[in-house]
């Protein structure tokens, strides 16, 4: 069944689905500097241009990428399978982090000079084949406010020029997202929101600026899709190469390999919640996020048919009823 539930991607006037899928999977395994795992394992090319091919099918329209993932090999595999349905597609990609492609490792530094977006740009036109990108993000977050200046000008030329239609920044941060907000061809925020970790501040920016707030992590990494348990030998297993099995830092709700108990046990209060009227926990978890603000646009990860069936049809369903929305907040004690 195809869908057409849609969303203004901010200012920039460009429709999208109100469902994007994330491409960080499909771009297969890489590593840091230190050789710790940043994909998520092994996958199969073949597999994940069906899934693109078949989320299209079922309307969803926009794809966030970056050329980082997998080193590269993301926007390529993306670029061959919107190939003949380039027209149907909102693409949406990020740089600013450095990475060899040879050794498929990201490098320790960013690359923040004005001068590396004009060839962060032309690499990623290349890879996903196509003469413009709707969508450029930048994807260090916490990057200085000067240098964001220096970029969002940058950004403006580049909008001009026709290579790009809008521009946003990936960031947790409200001061630095207040900084690209500012730029009038701004489009959006891509930040952290799901039904277990909000994000007021960011979404009251959103909405007063008039950007869309992408929700990077809208499944918790997999916790919202009910699948993962953090008892040994329970639930499903992370394969090698997967960046849950050996975290960095930075990575939330996964250690040790195993899903941290404390976000199992958020997930289990509100669990009931989320699969009423017939959704699963990753349908349900994805209508939060379209009954919390007018502008957010979920992006969970896909790279099998499967998962893009599944999530599709989260908007048959549409967004969670006010009275849903009231019932988390009290059984995660957020009021």
């Amino acid at each position: 069944m195809t869908t057409h539930f849609s969303r203004t991607l901010g200012r920039s006037g460009i429709t999208v689905s109100a469902l994007g899928f994330g491409c960080w999977a499909i771009g297969g395994p890489w590593q840091d500097s230190a050789g710790k795992p940043l994909g998520w394992g092994e996958v199969d090319d073949r597999e994940s241009v069906r899934a693109v091919r078949r989320a299209l099918d079922l309307g969803v329209v926009f794809f966030d990428t970056a050329d980082c993932y997998g080193t590269g090999r993301s926007e390529e595999v993306l670029g061959r399978a919107l190939k003949g349905r380039r027209e149907e597609a909102v693409i949406a990609s990020k740089w600013g982090n450095a990475f060899d492609p040879a050794t498929r490792t990201m490098l320790p530094e960013p690359e923040l000079s004005p001068g590396y977006v004009r060839r962060a740009l032309t690499a990623t036109l290349r890879r996903l084949d196509t003469d413009h990108l709707d969508l450029y993000q930048l994807h260090i977050g916490d990057a200085p406010h000067g240098v964001a200046e220096e970029l969002r000008a940058v950004c403006e030329e580049l909008v001009a020029e026709g290579l790009i239609r809008a521009y946003g920044w990936s960031t947790d941060l409200p001061d630095r997202a207040k900084v690209f907000a500012a730029g009038p061809h701004c489009a959006s925020v891509q930040l952290n929101c799901n039904v277990l970790e909000d994000a007021p501040e960011l979404l009251a920016l959103c909405e007063a600026e008039g950007l869309a707030a992408i929700n990077r992590g809208p499944l918790a990494m997999g916790v919202l899709t009910g699948k993962y348990d953090s008892a040994p030998g329970r639930g499903a297993s992370l394969a090698p190469g997967d960046i849950r099995a050996e975290p960095p830092g930075w990575l939330r709700y996964f250690r040790d390999g195993r899903l941290e108990p404390r976000w199992r046990e958020r997930f289990e209060a509100v669990r009931d919640v989320l699969t009423g009227g017939g959704r699963t926990p990753a349908q349900g978890a994805l209508a939060w996020l379209w009954a919390r603000s007018p502008v957010t646009v979920p992006i969970p990860g896909i790279r099998t048919v499967a998962q893009a069936e599944e999530n599709a049809a989260a908007m048959e369903h549409g967004p969670l009823t006010a009275e849903q929305l009231s019932d988390i907040e009290m059984l995660l004690g957020r009021r």
